[in-house]
């Protein structure tokens, strides 16, 4: 009995061995099909930026491009528009998510100390308006009417500071931080703010990253607002631009900021493509930076609160 028992379990052991095997396997292979998903749109984007003209609608899309040609990106960048909307989502994104940041966990802070009485009507509020937004006509009056912010970058940046969401996510964060340290903080004569920045924000990187990526997109992205407050094309951010390249069928004029006629072939297609890779790929580096408190930004809060 005592060799039949010892040989059932490791054979019970080789085939848990064998399964996790496969389980990890299949795993595997499940996420490269779904990371091929992902990837091969965006290469046909790539791909079709490089593509001739002519080629891409005769042919369309491809996985090689079939005739090599530069002159979707030569006539992009032959205009100012293109840096000039640079300029205006990248001042954008900087200054909105370092306000963005500041402003929700500064506003989360308070929720999770329990020194403030009224937290949890504070909490309420905050959770009030991710059920029930503005409307829209009453939300472009207030911009416009009363802060008149027409035509301002500030239009783009300020309804956007603020998130329910993210606040909440800095609130489970900040109650995994003992709470001893801030008594401690406090009978030393320390001030709330010098507890706030010198002490809270410093061990609160990955809540701080894990919240700064997902306002930088969003704010990268913009484009709802610009199209609602901004006409000006000098104060277009990137989102715009590409919808106006889409839609507008005097391309040059738009892309050059003149009043020309278009005297040559414009590859249209092509330079929608091109306005596309040119305008994704700064804020893709920004993850590689931010990866490693990622993970633990979001799931530190959701396992200790």
């Amino acid at each position: 009995m005592p060799y039949k028992s010892a040989f059932t379990t490791k054979r019970i052991a080789e085939d848990a061995t064998i399964s996790e095997k496969l389980f990890h396997l299949s795993m595997y292979v499940w996420v490269m099909l779904l990371s091929l998903i992902c990837v091969i749109p965006f290469w046909l984007v790539v791909i079709g930026s490089f593509t001739a003209e002519g080629s891409l609608r005769s042919q369309g899309f491809s996985l090689f491009p079939q005739e090599i040609s530069l002159n979707s990106y030569r006539f992009l960048l032959s205009g100012e528009q293109v840096f000039v909307s640079y300029k205006n989502t990248i001042i954008i994104t900087v200054v909105g998510t370092f306000l963005s940041v500041l402003i929700t966990s500064m506003m989360a802070y308070v929720m999770a100390n329990r020194k403030i009485k009224y937290r949890g009507v504070l909490s309420f509020i905050v959770y009030f308006t991710m059920l029930f937004g503005p409307g829209l006509v009453g939300f472009y009056i207030l911009v416009v009417n009363w802060l008149h912010l027409k035509d301002t970058l500030w239009a783009i940046i300020l309804p956007g500071l603020f998130g329910p969401w993210n606040a909440f996510l800095m609130v489970s964060y900040f109650r995994t931080i003992p709470y001893e340290i801030n008594e401690a903080a406090t009978i030393d004569g320390a001030s709330e703010s010098y507890i706030f920045f010198r002490i809270y924000m410093p061990i609160s990187k990955p809540v701080i990253a894990t919240v700064g990526l997902f306002v930088s997109l969003r704010y990268w992205n913009e484009w709802f607002y610009a199209m609602l407050f901004v006409d000006k094309e000098e104060l277009h951010p990137l989102q715009i631009m590409i919808r106006s390249l889409m839609s507008n069928i005097d391309v040059q004029r738009y892309v050059q900021g003149t009043d020309v006629n278009i005297v040559t072939n414009v590859p249209a297609m092509g330079v929608q493509l091109a306005t596309v890779c040119v305008t994704i790929g700064p804020i893709l580096l920004v993850y590689p930076y931010v990866q490693k408190y990622f993970v633990k930004g979001l799931t530190i809060g959701s396992i200790k609160g």
